[in-house]
């Protein structure tokens, strides 16, 4: 028999739970304060606990700690009232499983809830949620950082609360709002993106709200807006910090009362459209600079998810390769090992986007009859960036196998039927230059025995000039 531990201080909710889970055959057991809880799991093997965040002498996440550090295998549900539920996704964070909102007014969601935890209905396979991440381009791999947010956005995803997403640019956070989006209640209604700093504030404002028909000069029709196109879905409002202060008191009144009015509209309208917001700005920050308002913030920051830069994760590297070569119809290709030590070291300042676009660039690149994707296809900054550029040496030989090299890189470019970047040529023609000159001078050092006075006056160049064409312009 499985054996439930509810923790409150309340004793009417001790014998509410009781009453509500003995009829299931379930046993019970209640405490009502931190010695009673610290005994009861000392003694007995629990499947679940229920603990109430808010104690008179303790609280729920200090309690949840002591239950995982004496049974790490126990479930633990928070219960929170809505003015804590940010202290609850904090629990979340520190192994709970889920957390309940007081007073309990839904009670078949309630019963749904409590027997998902203790496995009487089938819980979805954690296989089927990891591929359908995939699927959707979130690559949560071997990261620990990405695994502890993918387990945390699912949690959450089934919570009637509002999301705030940060990163770089380029890190997916569009795709980690489509995750939760999909693995949410309300996965098969509208999920709807807009990026409020590529459009206008007079036209965004009538891109969310809608507008009238006459509510201004263009506005030959009624038209429906975002916020009643995505009702009982979800809305992902990109580079939210864009935002102007005229439209953030228009958000503001959405995220408070669910309530809005068209443009040029008299008659207030009703939406249940949940907001994931995103920037890769310092919200924070801009609130000081009196550029976002506090308490906009203040409610869309109820959970914050940090999506980590490429860099932090380049154990994954070649999981987004796969996923990258696969959607753009190259499986049958792959990136020889050179290639992915020279990517490796790149610190990815574009993050994941920029792995994309660099993937496109070498598939465009190949030829059909080529299945391995080498150095040659990837762009100049990468190889340069990562330190991978070829060193010469002292030997005349070096310099015929560059130029060699060089020359090969530069036709191949020249002989393909598509498009190449004018600056990745004009960026090989400096480096080629570079190289020339240091080959020359280095044959020169070495016919001098190594006096650099000697050498510059044979080459007509000031001894800065040597320093600087054997890369010492740092060296003193």
């Amino acid at each position: 028999m499985k054996h439930i531990l509810i923790m409150d201080d309340e004793i009417e909710v001790g014998n509410f739970f009781r009453h509500l889970l003995e009829e299931k055959g379930l046993q019970v057991s209640v405490a009502t304060n931190k010695n009673d809880f610290s005994t009861l799991i000392s003694e007995i093997t629990f499947n679940l606990a229920l603990i109430d965040l808010k104690l008179p002498d303790s609280n729920g996440i200090e309690l949840l700690k002591l239950l995982k550090n004496s049974q790490p295998n126990c479930k633990a549900i928070i219960m929170t009232g809505y003015s804590t539920v940010k202290t609850a996704v904090e629990a979340l964070k520190n192994g709970a499983n889920d957390y309940i909102e007081k007073p309990f007014d839904d009670l078949d969601q309630l019963e749904k809830t409590l027997d998902k935890h203790l496995n009487i209905e089938p819980i979805a396979n954690q296989e089927e949620t990891n591929q359908l991440a995939s699927k959707l381009g979130f690559i949560i791999g071997q990261n620990k950082e990405m695994n502890e947010l993918a387990k945390l956005a699912e949690k959450i995803a089934k919570k009637n609360i509002n999301i705030l997403i940060e990163g770089e640019t380029g890190t997916g956070k569009e795709v980690l709002a489509n995750f939760i989006h999909n693995v949410s209640l309300r996965y098969n209604q509208p999920f709807i993106r807009i990026n409020c700093g590529a459009i206008p504030e007079t036209l965004l404002e009538s891109e969310l709200f809608g507008h009238e028909k006459g509510a201004f000069t263009g506005a030959v029709k009624l038209k429906k807006g975002i916020f009643e196109i995505a009702n009982n879905g979800t809305l992902f409002l990109d580079e939210i910090g864009e935002a102007s202060l005229g439209i953030q008191v228009q958000l503001l009144r959405v995220l408070e009362t669910g309530e809005y009015y068209r443009v040029g509209g008299e008659s207030v309208r009703k939406t249940n459209t949940r907001i994931i917001a995103a920037t890769n700005r310092d919200l924070a920050k801009s609130v000081e600079e009196k550029t976002f308002r506090e308490d906009l913030l203040y409610r869309l920051d109820v959970v914050k998810l940090n999506l980590p830069p490429l860099r932090k994760r380049r154990e994954d590297l070649e999981l987004y390769l796969k996923f990258f070569l696969k959607k753009v119809n190259a499986s049958h290709l792959s990136f020889s090992q050179e290639c992915l030590d020279i990517m490796r070291n790149y610190e990815w300042p574009g993050n994941v986007r920029e792995l994309f676009n660099i993937v496109k660039r070498a598939v465009a690149l190949m030829d059909e009859d080529e299945s391995i994707i080498t150095p040659t296809f990837l762009p100049e900054k990468i190889l340069h960036n990562s330190g991978q550029q070829p060193e010469l040496q002292y030997s005349e030989d070096d310099l015929e196998s560059y130029l060699s090299n060089w020359t090969r890189h530069i036709l191949t470019m020249w002989d393909r039927n598509k498009d190449i970047q004018l600056d990745d040529v004009l960026y090989s023609v400096k480096e080629l230059e570079k190289q020339v000159g240091r080959s020359f001078v280095l044959k020169s050092l070495k016919n001098h025995v190594g006096d650099r006075k000697k050498t510059a006056d044979s080459l007509k160049i000031t001894p800065r000039q040597l320093k600087y064409l054997l890369n010492e312009k740092g060296k003193v």
